[in-house]
């Protein structure tokens, strides 16, 4: 009996092996990792509350064990499995939310709740479970976006209704709600104002490297040296000559050219992203196939008409990919620019790691992840759109 149980065990795992290496963190970590953290003010360090110090421990005991029993019954039932994982997500939120308004009012005002490493690991392992068990179902890429979009609708509800205001991170947001808008205007015009000069610069270069290939190694070269430099390094590069260009002409100063602020950068995020845009639009155009252009001239096209109905709607994908690529990547890189006053989310991250905030810090970085996965997920979904389209 115990040889068969094993060999089923065996079985069930090689299905879904993933699935059972986040279950079995799931339970490592309810049990072992505090879920909490209670500290006397925003500055000093918490101390660790464990889950069975909030609920009884036989609870604890029963919500694992239901768990291991669910996965373990209904491995062949995947929407089954990923509606346990959204439910366990959800429901930890809940929960955090619940403890932390509770520990919150019997404490002094100024003390701090907060997740600690247990709860975060717990909703990591939720939503990776849910991300598996989505990838597994065969689903249009839309139907793939709103069924992760649903996924976030109860827990933005609860935060509306105020049921995360016992956190130390809902706290530190009440007490800067200006600042934060204030940061959320200027990452969102770092990012624009990157990606608007980047494309006006790019694309041109770009087509231009593809019809004159002798200059590509050259151009991409230097492209790539740009690319090694350190981000802080560049910004501070730039700090002498556009301080000089901004006092040598005045009208450049008065329209915010400054050796630190929004314009230098501006010009370092364009810089950084001008490579894999480049490459983007060099590679697009490359992947479409002679014999198509060929076809298209010999239909009667001219070559404009070839370029813009045939080569530039089958090199747009490849275009898009890269663009993704690089607006995730100024949307992160927009936060080391707060380091010469350009404010964004940068601004509270810096704030909270001189002051050994944690709240304040993670303030910073939850809604950059946040612009980053929303506009990986957009690309997503237009470039699937245009290739399904080249298809039909």
């Amino acid at each position: 009996m115990l040889t068969r149980l094993w060999h089923n065990v065996i079985g069930r795992f090689r299905q879904n092996p993933v699935l059972w290496v986040l279950v079995a963190l799931l339970v490592i970590t309810v049990l072992c990792l505090p879920v909490l953290t209670m500290a006397p003010n925003r500055l000093l360090s918490g101390q660790p509350v464990m889950l069975d110090g909030l609920v009884p421990y036989s609870t604890a005991a029963l919500f694992l064990v239901a768990v291991v029993l669910l996965v373990f019954s209904l491995p062949h039932h995947r929407p089954v499995v990923l509606l346990l994982f959204e439910v366990l997500f959800v429901g930890w939120l809940f929960a955090c939310g619940f403890w932390a308004n509770h520990l919150a009012g019997e404490a002094h005002p100024y003390a701090r709740v907060s997740l600690a490493s247990g709860s975060w690991l717990v909703l990591a392992i939720s939503l990776m479970g849910f991300s598996e068990s989505a990838r597994t179902l065969s689903m249009k890429p839309a139907l793939r976006a709103i069924l992760y979009l649903q996924l976030w609708l109860i827990p933005l509800a609860l935060l509306y209704t105020g049921h995360f205001d016992g956190l130390s991170l809902l706290k530190e947001y009440a007490n800067r709600k200006a600042v934060f808008d204030d940061a959320l205007l200027r990452h969102l015009i770092l990012t624009f104002g990157t990606l608007l000069p980047a494309l006006v610069i790019g694309i041109p270069l770009g087509l231009y490297l593809h019809r004159t290939p002798q200059a590509q190694s050259s151009v991409f070269g230097v492209l790539n040296v740009i690319q090694t430099i350190p981000s802080v390094a560049m910004f501070g590069l730039l700090i002498a000559p556009l301080s000089a260009l901004g006092s040598a002409l005045p009208w450049l100063g008065s329209l915010g050219v400054s050796g630190i602020g929004v314009a230098p950068a501006i010009i370092a995020l364009v810089l950084y992203a001008l490579l894999p845009l480049v490459r983007g639009v060099v590679a697009g155009l490359e992947q479409v196939p002679q014999a198509v252009k060929e076809s298209a001239q010999g239909n009667g096209m001219t070559p404009w008409q070839c370029f813009v109905q045939v080569e530039v709607p089958l090199a747009l994908p490849v275009l898009l990919r890269n663009l993704r690529v690089v607006t995730v990547q100024t949307t992160g890189m927009a936060v080391v620019a707060a380091l010469i006053g350009a404010g964004g989310f940068g601004a509270l991250i810096f704030q909270g790691l001189s002051a050994s905030a944690q709240s304040l810090v993670l303030l910073g970085v939850i809604p950059v992840v946040a612009l980053a996965v929303l506009a990986d997920r957009i690309f997503n979904l237009l470039i699937h759109r245009l290739e399904h389209n080249h298809h039909d």
